[in-house]
């Protein structure tokens, strides 16, 4: 193989064979971090805390910009932002969204969706990880129908007045700015950067998770929070705006879903080479071959979805149903590889230290977060029905 970054048999197609130039060195980099990252994070992920060093670090290497093009930070390609959310990932899912709150969703609001003053004032502080950025859509009442979002937004002297509730907030309470969305007196949906200092602005860290332990997500109250007319996104005016930053979201958990595959099916090939029983290397079992030969052929889908989907948004060219489908392909058959891979350790597969455990949970976030299996599922199925089944 020509590339350094996957052990020879986990790209069995070569999909990844000619990374070259800069998008190789994003990948590099990227590996580096997994590199320093994978040390650390079980007892971060054990002790469900977040480490900000770490997050630090992304910043440090110039990791944080997802493919937007912030001054003053290398303008990455859509394929190495993809590339950086599958090694970083592969070392621990809960960095990887660190990369796709952070930048995935709310630098990139401020960057599709702001103005000039708010890109200056925000994007190179969060590129650089100094400031941590969160984005406020889901509601207690309001996940896959985050449309019927009903937080609101009501004019006031020189701004705005906004009460409502969010939850799933990533970021939300140990962070600077988050984006919160919320309905106008128009009915109309928009944007506001809030700074998580604000009076009004009440925020508490969620518990209790099984998965992503490694990152904070918040439960966000909203009681009379005043923000001036600066802090709207002038170009949020409906939830089609808000939509354009999800789509772009839904392929990076296809690529985040294939580094946490691979670092499953990686760890699962080690064990049974070294792992003897009745005598022999469980690797030399027929059942054990055939489970990894299914492993590598649903990472060369997984590896082929992710290059299509960034060959298409790299062109200006990619559908909301074809990042659908991306996103379920990859979560469904990264749950399989996970399950295979902590099945086939045995009852070491639930130990951290051999790093299947903590996927195989963070795997359960993946498959819900960013749009649901159901609802992508359905927006596939409007697709090719011509009919929608929801509202």
């Amino acid at each position: 193989m020509s590339h350094n970054h996957l052990v020879a048999t986990t790209d069995l197609l070569g999909v990844f064979d000619d990374i070259s130039g800069e998008d190789a060195e994003v990948w590099q980099d990227a590996r580096t971090f997994g590199s320093e990252c994978l040390p650390l994070i079980n007892d971060y992920w054990e002790r469900g805390e977040y480490p900000l060093a770490l997050v630090r670090r992304l910043g440090e290497l110039d990791l944080l910009s997802d493919g937007l093009a912030v001054p003053g930070h290398r303008h990455m390609s859509i394929l190495a932002a993809g590339l950086t959310l599958m090694e970083v990932s592969r070392a621990d899912a809960s960095m990887g969204t660190v990369i796709a709150v952070q930048a995935g969703l709310a630098m990139r609001s401020i960057d599709l969706l702001g103005s000039q003053e708010q890109r200056e004032r925000w994007l190179p502080g969060m590129a650089e990880g100094k400031l941590l950025g969160a984005f406020g859509l889901t509601e207690p009442d309001h996940g896959s129908d985050s449309i019927a979002l009903e937080t609101t937004a009501v004019r006031a002297d020189g701004g705005w007045v906004l009460n409502g509730n969010k939850r799933w907030i990533g970021n939300g309470s140990v962070g600077d700015v988050t984006v919160i969305w919320a309905r106008t007196e128009q009915g109309d949906v928009s944007g506001f950067l809030v700074p998580q200092g604000s009076p009004g602005y009440h925020a508490t860290t969620q518990t209790g998770k099984l998965s992503l332990r490694a990152i904070k997500q918040a439960e966000i109250h909203l009681e009379d929070c005043f923000v001036p007319d600066s802090a709207q996104l002038p170009q949020a005016r409906s939830f089609k705006d808000t939509a354009r930053v999800l789509t772009s979201t839904r392929t990076g958990v296809a690529w985040m879903a294939l580094g946490c595959a691979i670092a499953c099916y990686e760890s699962a090939r080690i064990h049974v080479l070294e792992r003897q029983q009745f005598g022999r290397p469980l690797a030399q079992s027929q059942i054990i071959q055939q489970r990894l030969a299914n492993m590598v052929i649903d990472l060369g889908q997984m590896a082929l979805t992710c290059r299509e989907v960034a060959r298409r948004e790299s062109l200006g060219t990619l559908r909301p149903e074809q990042a659908s489908v991306a996103k379920v392909h990859n979560t469904r058959a990264a749950r399989r590889i996970a399950a295979d891979a902590r099945d086939m350790l045995g009852g070491v597969g639930i130990l951290l230290e051999n790093n299947v455990a903590r996927h195989f949970a963070d795997l359960e976030a993946l498959h819900t977060y960013e749009g649901t299996d159901t609802i992508q599922s359905l927006i596939i199925g409007k697709k090719i029905t011509g009919f929608s089944s929801y509202k």
